[in-house]
């Protein structure tokens, strides 16, 4: 659903009230290319899903990741558990045998994954959130990346959504941690694993090949273009020139997206990446964000092969939605100098 004008910022995300007290395990339920993908873009998950995205697209416009933000405690615990699965590659070092599809490591990762996210679960929330662990623990382990196929892809990332949306549900995070839960839980998300993709040589799974987007993520892309809506010196053509990626990764989502593919891809961006190579030369940021918006209801969300794996439970529930998902369209932070010059 469009954005409209008018309503209240609270209205930006209204999915907590009718969360079931039974928590499940949450199954695959888009088994069926005609019948199953138009009933998700109706069903409540859908909604509760594309609600949490608009509403973190809200609260990072203009903002970059250098600036104070408050951190919550429950904001801390999620960025101590990433830390935790992090240290876990250090554990599980790549087999140095060669190998033509991915390391063969990665699998003993994702199985260390799987018998200890309980134990994370558990030392995250309070325990009266505890029944939830069951619901949660899956988009958790499948948010990594596939151990049998060895690859990650846009799907994966979106597992990761739904676990910090399920979160916000359940009232372990609330809606003043939006703006953290982009520039730094999904900040540290990106590194945890882009290092994974690096050190297990992981697939990209589905990938559309030159056509895609990006080989792994979406997201960065949404979300980045809103860090820089209003932004009065860089352009979307600033990313074609590398001194503005090394000086503007650190503060930009976007930026470092783009550096990361420089760093794993060789030849000219405009052969390897044509997409985001078609995207820099649109005038402003605004555009981007929106295209960006639907790109990820089209390419994403209504993409069998990636939404086939999405889980649906008690608080993403596979039904018709309960009311249509109204987004806030607040008046945006006035535009504000950034505080780096722009290299000549």
């Amino acid at each position: 659903m469009q954005p409209q004008s008018g309503m209240p910022e609270s209205a930006t995300l209204q999915v907590s009230e009718d969360v079931e007290e039974a928590f499940v395990v949450p199954v695959k339920c888009i088994k069926d290319e005609a019948r199953d993908l138009p009933f998700f873009q109706k069903s409540e998950a859908y909604a509760r899903i594309m609600s949490y995205i608009q509403a973190l697209n809200t609260a990072v416009l203009n903002r970059k990741i250098s600036e104070p933000l408050p951190e919550s405690e429950p904001i801390t615990k999620i960025l101590t558990l990433l830390d935790t699965l992090d240290s876990w590659i250090d554990l599980v070092p790549p087999k140095p045998d060669p190998q033509r599809f991915g390391n063969l490591a990665f699998r003993e990762y994702i199985l260390r994954l799987e018998d200890n996210a309980s134990t994370v679960l558990q030392e995250l929330l309070p325990p009266a959130l505890h029944p939830a662990i069951k619901e949660l623990s899956p988009y958790l382990t499948q948010s990594m990346g596939h151990g049998t196929r060895i690859d990650y892809g846009s799907g994966h990332e979106l597992s990761f959504v739904a676990w910090m949306c399920c979160l916000e549900i359940i009232g372990f995070s609330k809606r003043e941690d939006h703006a953290a839960a982009v520039l730094r839980v999904f900040v540290r998300y990106l590194e945890l694993v882009r290092r994974l993709q690096k050190t297990y040589q992981l697939e990209p799974a589905g990938s559309h090949g030159v056509w895609g987007l990006d080989d792994y993520q979406f997201l960065p892309y949404l979300w980045g273009s809103a860090q820089l809506r209003d932004h009065l010196r860089l352009k979307p053509i600033a990313v074609m020139q590398q001194q503005y990626l090394d000086d503007f990764a650190p503060d930009y989502i976007y930026f470092r997206a783009i550096q990361s593919i420089h760093q794993t891809k060789r030849g000219p961006f405009h052969e390897h990446s044509p997409v985001l190579f078609e995207i820099s030369g649109v005038p402003n940021w605004t555009k981007v964000n929106t295209g960006m918006i639907k790109m990820y209801k089209a390419e994403v969300l209504n993409k069998f092969p990636v939404v086939q794996h999405l889980l649906f439970g008690s608080l993403l529930p596979w039904r018709p939605s309960d009311t249509p998902v109204e987004f806030a369209t607040p008046v945006p932070p006035p535009p504000r100098p950034s505080a780096t010059a722009i290299p000549r």
